[in-house]
């Protein structure tokens, strides 16, 4: 799945979009900052959030971190982290390569308003080496995201 599953999903829904795929890992933020000749913030890091039962996927700025008091009002309890099997299950990704596009299991997105300071930015795309460039727009869209302010940034 992964890759493969991204793939079909740009495909069927976005087929302008074209997934790089690079030699090196980009599977952190400053390794896909630096491969993709960006700043960290530029990277949209997934991240796998369980909040009670439910679990969701939010996508930030590469900088930001997560503000628990905002969260736990915005998400109506604590977030936390899923374990990375759980992850890799969950979302048919692996830690590094993970994203709200062509996933295993059909899961609510939200997308940081820290987000919008970008014209484009770059998410993985379903594996450690891969990546797109998307206006923060047309991410939310394709994914049917809602905008959430959930995070901290540090400018």
């Amino acid at each position: 799945m992964s890759l493969a599953s991204v793939r079909a999903f740009f495909a069927e829904k976005a087929p302008d979009i074209e997934i790089i795929e690079l030699a090196s890992s980009t599977a952190t933020v400053a390794l896909a900052a630096e491969a993709h000749q960006v700043e960290p913030a530029q990277i949209a890091k997934t991240l796998t959030l369980k909040i009670g039962e439910r679990i969701v996927l939010l996508v930030a700025r590469g900088d930001a971190r997560l503000d628990n008091r905002k969260a736990k009002d915005a998400f109506g309890g604590k977030a936390r982290m899923l374990e990375a099997d759980v992850v890799a299950e969950v979302t048919g990704h692996p830690i590094g390569g993970v994203c709200p596009f062509g996933l295993a299991t059909p899961l609510p997105v939200y997308c940081d308003v820290s987000l919008k300071a970008f014209a484009e930015v770059l998410p993985a795309a379903g594996a450690i080496n891969a990546a797109i460039r998307i206006a923060p727009d047309r991410l939310a869209a394709l994914v049917g995201a809602e905008w959430i302010d959930v995070c901290q940034t540090a400018g």
